[in-house]
């Protein structure tokens, strides 16, 4: 393709993107409209639901900054591991019921002063996000799909009753600290910098109920490849409601909430006493397929008519709704539709958001249509998976020589091309030209 032809191609990409994404949301992790720009909220009286106020909201403009006195260096790439280096600055943003959102600050990074009765420490009044800056070859910083990340994160704190945002703002106060931080973006291939915004209640009062104040605060820090010596399946532990259960219907687990994770950590620890990496979490008696770990799932099939098919469950307010999660999806029903062929994809693409259990990935398995299986997420983009232990049996999914599958190898391809910024996309959002 030519670079205006792949333009054109970015742009209808997104555009699908963005009505594919509007008509797969479902259940409580719906999203409508441009919902994360909601005004900011106070509580019905009855009800304790946010409810439109003309408090002030977060204002860029406002912004201030402090920079730190004694500047860090950042350790070689070789000594990066995922979530133990910050960055010399945060960004924190008060609220309280009565004033709305206060001014915002990039501050050097340090403690947060707690009373030990704030709502967090008691009932996990807390949500996050996880997203990525990265340095292209010419200098560009950008962020991928950043809007994506404030609508989730508005979902999640209505969830909590915490107070909604200006996700438009948000982006821009991210914007500024990213500028401060960008020599904290290392410059070798596959790194970047991993942004985590956090929204927690902080007022001081025993008792379950919306909080009265509260805080929006990130942290950044840089991150090397996830898999530095090349892809790795994981074998996978699968996980049934008379174990453990990560999420039930009418639950939080379309919700990037704090209390989401802990109570996962001891059912990880039993998965690897048994000798496998993460849990596959089965819901049901029927033991539907929902996520792997902390990630979203997708599975590929062969089909009785010689088509493959990709399949991911449905948003059904049990599934997390993943940004890596919408890309993929955008990416293979581009492929599907020749909105923009992706090379090494097969020619025939069906995709599908439906519930799938493990008595078709045994039949799929045993009659040899099983092509493999994948977690998508953030941190890792994408990860293989190599076999499945189920009720005392292995079932091995098929692998490619580097570890990856026909599918997930061209997807991760084009994926890892846009956020690198190797391949045009609206995907990216600039922070910085070179």
């Amino acid at each position: 393709m030519s670079p205006s032809q792949l333009r054109s191609a970015s742009v209808r990409l997104a555009r699908l993107a963005r009505n594919e994404g509007v008509a797969s949301r479902q259940g409580s992790a719906t999203f409508s409209g441009r919902r994360y720009m909601s005004k900011d909220v106070a509580r019905d009286p009855m009800t304790g639901e946010a409810v439109s106020t003309g408090l002030p909201n977060i204002e860029p403009s406002l912004l201030t900054i402090t920079r730190t006195a004694s500047p860090k260096q950042l350790p070689p790439s070789s000594k990066l591991l995922f979530g133990r280096t910050f960055s010399d600055h945060m960004l924190r943003i008060p609220w309280t019921e009565a004033t709305g959102w206060g001014a915002p600050s990039i501050e050097p990074f340090s403690t947060i002063n707690l009373t030990p009765a704030a709502t967090v420490l008691h009932y996990a009044q807390a949500l996050f996000e996880g997203m990525k800056a990265y340095r292209h070859t010419d200098g560009t910083v950008t962020m991928f799909r950043p809007d994506m990340n404030m609508k989730r994160m508005n979902d999640s704190a209505r969830r909590l009753a915490l107070p909604a945002f200006n996700g438009n703002a948000l982006i821009e106060c991210l914007r500024q600290l990213i500028l401060l931080e960008r020599d904290w973006i290392p410059k070798e291939p596959g790194h970047s910098l991993y942004i985590r915004p956090t929204l927690i209640g902080t007022n001081g009062t025993l008792g379950v109920q919306p909080p009265h104040e509260a805080l929006l605060f990130v942290i950044c820090s840089p991150a090397g490849p996830y898999y530095p010596q090349g892809f790795k399946p994981v074998p996978l532990y699968g996980t049934t409601d008379a174990e453990y259960i990560r999420a039930a219907p009418g639950g939080t687990g379309a919700f990037k909430l704090a209390a989401n994770y802990a109570p996962g950590v001891v059912a990880q620890k039993s998965a690897a006493k048994a000798g496998y990496a993460q849990n596959l979490w089965l819901h049901g008696p029927e033991h539907w397929l929902t996520e792997v770990g902390t990630m979203n799932l997708f599975a590929v099939l062969k089909g009785e008519d010689g088509v493959t098919e990709l399949v991911t469950p449905p948003l059904d307010g049990m599934i997390l709704p993943g940004v890596t999660r919408d890309s993929v999806l955008a990416l293979a029903r581009g492929h599907a539709a020749g909105i923009k062929r992706l090379q090494g994809l097969p020619s025939q693409l069906r995709v599908s958001e439906r519930p799938i259990n493990m008595d078709e990935i045994i039949g799929a398995s045993e009659a040899g249509r099983l092509v493999e299986l994948f977690g998508t997420g953030t941190a890792a983009v994408v990860t293989p998976v190599e076999k499945i232990g189920y009720l005392g049996s292995d079932i091995i999914i098929p692998t490619g020589e580097d570890g990856m599958g026909p599918v997930s190898k061209p997807l991760w391809t084009e994926l890892v091309g846009i956020q690198t910024g190797k391949i045009p996309s609206e995907w990216n959002f600039v922070v910085a030209k070179q």
